[in-house]
């Protein structure tokens, strides 16, 4: 199949707003679509987009939209409009005929500017309700794809439940390359600690001091961020920490058998997908806007997820939370097993090509 099209991708400013458009690509390029891809000079996004093969990067001014007062607050909305004109004279060159957004602030003049070029738009959203940078970009999209049913709910006409794209090679991972990677020998059950792309020093403190309750019944493998490495407990039996892991991350990720996670929507839907039992540590609301606790509150409801609220984590509670885990883990797999659309690529990719058959040619 060869459609001869153009999709402009667009997102940034954490993993989130990323990985989904990875897992499309493969089936983008199968199906001969030129990609183009919008985003900062110095974003997360620019270092997993730009030198990625198939792919043409456009770089454009962007500036945070904060609920808090910032002297930069005065000069991002100038950084916003200029982005916007960016954007505006790209699309015009790159003539696409559909724009998929995954959100973060630098979405935000892409999608305006493709509504003022009227280039269908279709904008994805991964929390239980959308952030203010979404927010805008829903008023100028077609379709708006979600994650979690209620939000599809809130958004009306435009909404769609789709659950998250997923990587394709995250399900592809084995169980004794992971184990062999972790230096684990599977006689225990291991745990993957996984922080997110914002990194998760709370939890990283208080899994290190719950280690001496944790070791005697699971392996933990902790992946911990770039520069938060404890030097002192390097060799300690059935305790592995790494910065991150990039190629190997589907192996450990088959090799483990419960997970402890931040609440990000993309990293727990990743998780459901694959019916991993995960303790949820969300991002606290004084921190935050909140998106988190209303993603992990949500997956506790529906079973698929516990939780542990961070003002109430030590290590004796943690550990005890991760006992639990290990403890409920069948049960928790049953209830992700009747879950539909957990790997929403699939229902996403359908809706860019209904779009993208659908363009006006005036651009």
């Amino acid at each position: 199949m060869n459609t001869d099209k153009t999709i402009v991708l667009t997102g940034g400013g954490t993993a989130g707003h990323v990985t989904p458009h990875l897992a499309l690509m493969p089936r983008l390029q199968q199906d001969g679509f030129d990609i183009h891809y919008i985003g900062t000079a110095q974003g997360i996004e620019r270092g997993m987009m730009a030198d990625r093969p198939g792919v043409s990067y456009h770089e454009i001014s962007s500036g945070k939209l904060r609920r808090y007062f910032s002297w930069r607050n005065l000069s991002d909305p100038f950084r916003v409009l200029a982005g916007f004109f960016q954007s505006y004279r790209i699309l015009g060159k790159v003539r696409p005929d559909v724009v998929f957004s995954k959100g973060g602030f630098v979405a935000v003049p892409v999608v305006a500017a493709a509504w003022l070029r009227r280039i269908p738009v279709l904008a994805h959203e991964s929390d239980l309700t959308p952030g203010l940078a979404n927010r805008i970009s829903a008023l100028f999209a077609r379709r708006v794809a979600a994650t979690f049913p209620a939000c599809a709910k809130a958004l009306g006409k435009k909404g769609a439940h789709t659950g998250t794209p997923m990587r394709a090679e995250l399900f592809s991972g084995d169980r004794k390359k992971g184990l062999d990677f972790m230096g684990f020998d599977g006689g225990k059950p291991v745990l993957l600690m996984m922080g997110g792309s914002q990194g998760a020093q709370a939890v990283n403190e208080a899994l290190r001091g719950a280690l001496p309750f944790l070791l005697p019944r699971m392996d933990v493998c902790h992946l911990c961020g770039k520069g938060k490495l404890a030097p002192a407990l390097e060799g300690t039996p059935g305790y592995v920490q790494k910065e991150f892991v990039d190629r190997e991350l589907p192996d450990v990720l088959a090799a483990s058998d419960v997970v402890l996670s931040r609440a990000g929507a993309t990293a727990i839907g990743e998780f459901l997908a694959l019916r991993k039992p995960m303790l949820l540590v969300p991002y606290p609301k004084g921190a935050s806007r909140g998106d988190q606790i209303l993603n992990a509150e949500d997956f506790r409801k529906r079973g698929l997820a516990m939780v542990l609220p961070q003002e109430k984590m030590t290590p004796q509670t943690l550990a005890r939370g991760l006992s639990d885990l290990l403890d409920q883990a069948d049960s928790l797999r049953d209830a992700m097993a009747r879950e539909p659309n957990a790997d929403g690529a699939a229902a996403v990719y359908a809706m860019i090509l209904e779009l993208a058959g659908k363009k006006k040619h005036h651009v």
